[in-house]
Order: structure tokens, then C-alpha cells, then sequence
């Protein structure tokens, strides 16, 4: 019989210890569910970027974004091809002169105009209520009314720091928008592609001279402007490095061109994409006069995309064209 009370007493406390010992379980299960929680939701306050300042150039207000934006106005073909290509819904774009390639952004079903690239729709604008509109330099006499709608970002390109300038643009669009590893994946795609030409370009002794060719009339550009690109970064000799440093390139005859005889002729056809019919410039260039050099006697004039070039460069998919140019011209 004490044998039976003493075994009734060590079963007591045995149930009261695991009784206690779930208890503690349960509360140290809790308290690491809590604490798994907490550190989720720090985590997901560490990782958002927002509220997001973006210093700005010169004339142009910095910005800040609370939140990432969702009614979007973009302006700059080149930051649209970016957001594109990083899977971005933007609400409303310039749709008057866009490249055929994103020319879906056309469908005024599925986007609203947003206006004239030099004169922007303010009353549509405004009654879209955007998050942010994306402009460049077209629209900077416009600029101050419209950053009175919304945080107006500049994204022109610095055609000094040309690539530098794209990068960070491309970087921009991907903090903003949460594509940072797309953005970063495009730029080492790129960086490969320049990587591939400077490789060429190094062992290349002939000079080339750019131009923009618009009704019958040549635009020469070169180091440091607005095509630049392809002597300061690319690496292919200018043959002539005294031009005129501008966007709109400095105004040349063509019997400056036969003077200058490059041995590498690089043609953006501006009344390609600016007026309509057929464009008369291939005749216009290859006249009598320049046919006499050696980049048409060797056949080596290269007729750039004046879309990639001239409406949307700065793009990912546009400067991806651009450099497959000119690989194919110094391959």
C-alpha cells in the first residue's frame, strides 16, 4: 500500500514536469515565431529603398519618392526603352514620334498620350494624377510646369560621360522600380558587347568621321558629342578631332567631307524617322563628290538606325543595337 502511494506521488510530478516543459516549449516556439516575425518585417524595412531622393543636374530640382511609383509618364524614348526592357507599366508616353519598335505604347487603349515632345499635354497629364514623370532635354522648357504635377526626374544623358550617364540611368530605373538585378544583368551584357568592340577597335588604324544627315544637309559630329560615343568609348579613330562639341553637331559641307577623305563613314539618317516618304539620303551622300573618298570606295558607309540613334538612344534595347552596328562594322 506505500508502495502504491509512493509510485502515485512520482507520477504527479512527472506529469507536472512535462507539463511545464510543453509549457516552456510552447513559449519558446512562440517567442521564436514572434522573433522570426520581427526580423522578417526589419528585413522588409532595411531592403525598401523609399522614401528615394534623386539628386538632379543643374536646373532641375532634387526629388523625392515616397513610394515606387505606379502612375507613370515617361517623355524620353530612351528611358521607355529601359523601362521596357525591365518590365516596367508605365500609364502615358509622347506617342506622336515613337520608334517602331515600341511602337505598341501606340495603342491609345492601353496608354494615354501624354502629348508633343516639346509641348506636353498639361491638362492630361494633370488629370492622370502621376507618381512621377520622366523627362529629358526636349522637354526642359516645359519642365518647371510639369514638376508642378508631379516629381518631374530628368534622365537626359551627359554625352561627356556618355555610357557613365546611361548606366546610372539604367540603375535609376531599377532602384525605382525594384529591377535592380534585371538593370544589372542588361549593363553586363553591354559591358561585354563595348568590352568586344575596344578589342577590335584597338588594333584598327582607319578614321571615321559621323554625321547626321537631315534634307540634303550633314551635321558632323565628334569627341565628347551627342555621337560621340563611338570615338570616346568605342575607340574607333576620329578624322577630325576638332569639331564643334554639340547636340546639334557643327554644320559641314560635303566637300569637307572629301577634304577629311575618313577612311569610315557612320550615317544617321535623320529624315528616316523626322519627315515622310521615302528618305533621299543615301543619294545625297554618296554624290559625286563624297564618292571620291576612301570610306565609299572601300564600302565602308555605314548607315546607322536613326531610331536607335537619333529617338531613343539610352536605351537598353537601343544601345544594344547600336553597339551590334558597330561591331558588324569593324567585325
Amino acid at each position: 500500500m506505500k508502495n502504491w502511494k509512493f509510485l502515485s506521488v512520482i507520477f504527479a510530478v512527472l506529469v507536472l514536469m512535462l507539463a511545464a516543459c510543453g509549457t516552456k516549449d510552447e513559449k519558446t516556439t512562440e517567442d521564436k515565431s514572434t522573433g522570426s516575425k520581427d526580423s522578417k518585417e526589419e528585413v522588409k524595412e532595411e531592403a525598401s529603398v523609399y522614401p528615394l531622393t534623386i539628386a538632379q543636374p543643374e536646373g532641375y530640382a532634387e526629388v523625392t519618392l515616397d513610394a515606387q511609383p505606379e502612375t507613370v509618364v515617361v517623355f524620353d524614348y530612351g528611358f521607355l526603352d529601359t523601362l521596357d526592357a525591365l518590365g516596367v507599366d508605365v500609364a502615358a508616353v509622347s506617342q506622336k514620334s515613337l520608334p517602331k519598335y515600341l511602337s505598341k505604347y501606340a495603342d491609345e487603349a492601353s496608354y494615354k498620350n501624354a502629348g508633343a515632345l516639346k509641348e506636353p499635354d498639361f491638362e492630361a497629364i494633370h488629370a492622370m494624377k502621376p507618381d512621377v514623370i520622366f523627362i529629358s532635354g526636349r522637354q526642359a522648357d516645359a519642365y518647371e510646369e510639369l514638376s508642378k504635377i508631379a516629381p518631374t526626374v530628368y534622365v537626359g544623358l551627359d554625352t561627356n560621360d556618355y555610357v557613365n550617364s546611361f548606366k546610372s540611368n539604367t540603375e535609376l530605373a531599377g532602384k525605382i522600380f525594384g529591377k535592380e538585378d534585371k538593370a544589372a544583368a542588361a549593363l553586363e551584357e553591354i559591358d561585354t558587347k563595348i568590352e568586344e568592340i575596344k578589342t577590335k577597335t584597338a588594333d584598327i588604324d582607319e578614321k571615321a568621321l559621323v554625321v547626321l544627315a537631315s534634307e540634303g544637309e550633314l551635321s558632323a559630329y565628334g569627341p565628347g558629342s551627342r555621337f560621340g560615343v563611338i570615338h570616346d568609348v568605342y575607340g574607333i579613330k576620329p578624322v577630325d578631332e576638332n569639331l564643334e562639341v554639340s547636340t546639334h553637331g557643327q554644320n559641314v559641307s560635303f566637300e569637307y567631307v572629301l577634304e577629311k577623305n575618313p577612311d569610315m563613314l557612320f550615317v544617321v539618317d535623320r529624315d528616316a524617322v523626322a519627315s515622310e516618304g521615302e528618305s533621299g539620303t543615301k543619294a545625297a551622300i554618296e554624290n559625286e563628290i563624297v564618292s571620291k573618298t576612301n570610306a565609299v570606295k572601300n564600302g565602308k558607309v555605314f548607315y546607322l538606325d536613326p531610331e536607335a540613334w537619333y529617338l531613343s538612344g539610352g536605351g537598353i534595347e537601343s544601345e544594344k543595337a547600336k553597339l551590334d552596328a558597330v561591331l558588324e562594322a569593324v567585325k
